[in-house]
Formats: structure tokens, C-alpha cells, sequence
């Protein structure tokens, strides 16, 4: 995935930063919750082609996490 590229993208619905998965091939919204496919190389931002991100996953990379258990 290009940098230039992933560093212009950003969620089509709350506008804020996305986090690139590599090995899920996925740009994920831990604000809306929602994982965005890369398919063959080329990023679908459509919230109706997302899939809903689980508790875990929203929780584990959060942007406000802080380490704590």
C-alpha cells in the first residue's frame, strides 16, 4: 500500500484517521468501528462494504489506549 496514499485517506464517515492493517488488508476506524478491504491493492471506502470491527479490535488499537490492564 502506497504511504503517500494512506497518509490522504481518511474515514468517508466521522473524517478522522485511519490505521492500515497489513495483514488483514484492511484501513481501520476505531472510532466508527468499522474495517475498511483493500481489494487488489485499491481501497474501498464504502461504509456498506466495512465490516464492523469486534469489542476486541476496537479496544486493542484504540487511539486513547494507554496500556493499562
Amino acid at each position: 500500500m502506497d504511504k503517500e496514499l494512506l497518509a490522504m485517506l481518511i474515514c468517508p464517515l466521522c473524517k478522522g484517521k485511519l490505521k492500515y492493517n497489513r495483514e488483514a488488508g484492511e484501513l481501520a476506524c476505531h472510532y466508527d468501528g468499522l474495517a475498511y478491504p483493500i481489494r487488489d491493492g485499491i481501497p474501498v471506502m464504502l461504509p456498506e462494504e466495512a465490516r464492523p470491527m469486534d469489542v476486541d479490535e476496537k479496544l486493542h488499537d484504540s487511539p486513547g489506549r494507554t496500556g493499562e490492564s
